[in-house]
């Protein structure tokens, strides 16, 4: 069996770690996490960069960082995970679902403009597979009417939108280490601060809504507390592990980028014959290869082609219900304008396994298998 998704493991975690346990300080912000906050900080161009226990986590920091409360509307593509909308809701605001573009399965610019109203606080965008949104388009319509941006980057680290790294151009954006991203450690995550007016208060957020990051820089005498909050730190047993990954960052891009080629060579046949399509990536624009995906005709269609995949060995997955088809998405907000896209694409979507050092003769017996059922 050819599994969907492998956790990346370069063989010098375990050593990190053991240096953590001897280092007697596992918790968080401590050796290991400033130097993630460092590999962090040089990666992805942002201002400062903030370890988290998940993405989730730090989506709920920025729904506190942006002062969330009740009745505020928050615009986002129905087409994510359940965390985007999560972090939001439970501060009481009001999710308002936009479509997307079929090409990229990100959140559409004119949808996005559309559903603003005066209650909107923010637009969070989610850079789906790595591939960038319409960055300029959106920060100069959050501008226009004074909204705050956050990038749903949890697929995104080393990713760029004409040569800027995804995550350094909203307000704030958020990154994923779980071990099905590029760069993992079981669970873990990342907050990024682009505009600085939000860093101290960040800090205060993510201890339990204390001052304490002052304190232990030896700014104040004793720390109190300050603002809400939670504990939002990384261990240090977690950090140890995702520095061995980051260092090697451009190790395993490289890797993953070969895999992704070759399904996209190799597949290009197929989809001249009309009878699949594969990711679109815009001019300008370059991805980290986390996923690949490709589509079919229909939903019925692409569970037949999972059906055969699976019974020659191989794992292949769909991927998010769009939220506002969902019992709780139906609860706590509503799509605005029409569907034309959110609920169709995502019924044609099938990822195909990718991961670090997938073997090359897998991925064309993949590919092999794809054509086979069309065959």
């Amino acid at each position: 069996m050819i599994p969907f998704n492998k956790p990346a493991i370069i063989g010098e975690e375990l050593k990190m770690m053991e240096q953590a346990i001897n280092q007697d300080q596992l918790s968080g912000n401590n050796k290991f996490t400033k130097n993630c906050v460092q590999l962090l900080k040089n990666l992805t161009n942002c201002k400062e960069a903030l370890l988290t226990p998940s993405c989730t986590a730090a989506l709920e920091m920025c729904a506190l960082l942006i002062d969330v409360k009740d009745g505020d509307e928050i615009i986002m593509p129905s087409y994510t995970f359940v965390s985007t909308a999560n972090a939001f809701a439970l501060r009481g605001a009001h999710i308002r679902y936009v479509d997307i573009e079929a090409a990229t399965m990100n959140i559409s610019v004119s949808e996005i403009e559309r559903a603003i109203t005066n209650k909107t606080k923010a637009i969070v965008v989610v850079h789906y597979a790595g591939v960038a949104c319409d960055m300029d388009e959106i920060m100069a319509l959050a501008a226009t009417h004074d909204l705050w941006v956050i990038e749903d980057a949890a697929q995104a680290l080393q990713s760029s939108y004409k040569v800027r790294p995804l995550g350094s151009i909203g307000h704030l954006a958020t990154l994923s280490f779980h071990d099905t991203k590029n760069y993992q450690c079981g669970e873990g995550g990342a907050l990024l601060v682009n505009d600085p007016s939000l860093l101290e208060r960040a800090h205060i957020i993510q201890e339990k809504g204390t001052n304490r990051t002052a304190f232990r820089e030896g700014k104040i005498d004793k720390y109190t507390w300050r603002d809400l909050g939670s504990s939002y730190l990384l261990n240090e047993l977690s950090a140890a592990f995702l520095s061995v990954q980051l260092k090697h960052a451009d190790k395993i891009y490289s890797n993953r980028m070969k895999a992704w080629e070759l399904y996209d060579k190799g597949l290009t046949e197929l989809e001249k014959k009309g009878r699949i399509e594969k990711p679109s990536i815009p001019d300008a624009n370059t991805h980290n290869a986390h996923l690949f995906f490709i589509k079919t005709r229909d939903k019925r269609e692409r569970e037949k082609l999972m059906d055969h995949l699976q019974e020659n060995g191989v794992q292949a997955a769909s991927h998010y219900v769009p939220l506002h088809n969902s019992v709780a998405g139906k609860k706590f907000g509503i799509f605005i304008g029409r569907d034309n896209y959110t609920t169709t694409e995502s019924e044609r979507l099938i990822r195909l396994p990718l991961f670090y050092q997938i073997r090359e003769k897998d991925v064309t017996y993949v590919i092999h298998q794809i054509y086979s059922f069309f065959k």
